[in-house]
């Protein structure tokens, strides 16, 4: 396995919602927030296209609405689905964006947290590609706090206890980022050693 080197400089332009260093792929599948609505919160979501494999370039032709849907017998089952995510942690460590910060991607679906639906209009979505039932990459958990931290800064009203699952705000209908997701790695890189009561495990 190739050694990361983690950037210790991730950056949010405020002005523009980008992250730096990102990949920046700005896909379709995106607009604008509610006026009222700012991001309060990040989402931590799980996939895998074809489910169970990596490292193809699916995940993005999914996002950028130019996948194949008669390239996999999956693909049939999620044929003309429009979604998206603010950015996608490859397994690599990779950092990729999609959607500007300061926009609405299409992430949650139906989901409620804290009293609030929508969870699409006041969060950020995070995706890792893996699977609920397989280990996240090490160089994941490397990037993924440095990633977290950089947005916590562009949004100080957030904090760590701010950072849930796709599971815990669509419980019943979504199980990411799943048990094979150590979340104690994730509180321990950023210095927080709280408990969440929220999160699902």
């Amino acid at each position: 396995m190739p050694e990361l080197k983690v950037p210790s400089d991730y950056t949010v332009n405020p002005e523009t919602g980008l992250i730096d260093p990102a990949r920046q792929c700005l896909c379709p599948n995106r607009d604008e927030r509610p006026s009222d609505s700012r991001p309060e919160m990040i989402v931590l979501h799980g996939i895998s296209l074809p489910p169970g494999e990596f490292g193809g370039p699916e995940i993005e032709s999914l996002f950028m609405n130019t996948l194949d849907w008669d390239a996999h017998p999956y693909f049939k089952e999620i044929r003309g689905m429009q979604v998206s995510a603010h950015l996608l942690i490859r397994r690599d460590g990779e950092l990729v964006q999609f959607v500007p910060l300061g926009e609405r991607a299409w992430h949650a679906g139906e989901s409620r947290f804290r009293g609030k639906s929508c969870c699409n209009d006041f969060s950020v979505g995070i995706e890792l590609e893996g699977e609920d039932e397989t280990p996240y990459d090490d160089r994941q958990y490397a990037v993924l706090p440095e990633v977290v931290r950089a947005i916590l800064a562009a949004y100080p009203d957030m904090s760590a206890q701010d950072i849930v699952g796709h599971c815990d705000v669509s419980p019943g209908r979504k199980s990411d980022p799943g048990p094979a997701f150590v979340w104690r790695r994730l509180y321990d890189a950023l210095g927080d050693q709280i408990e969440n009561d929220n999160l699902c495990t």
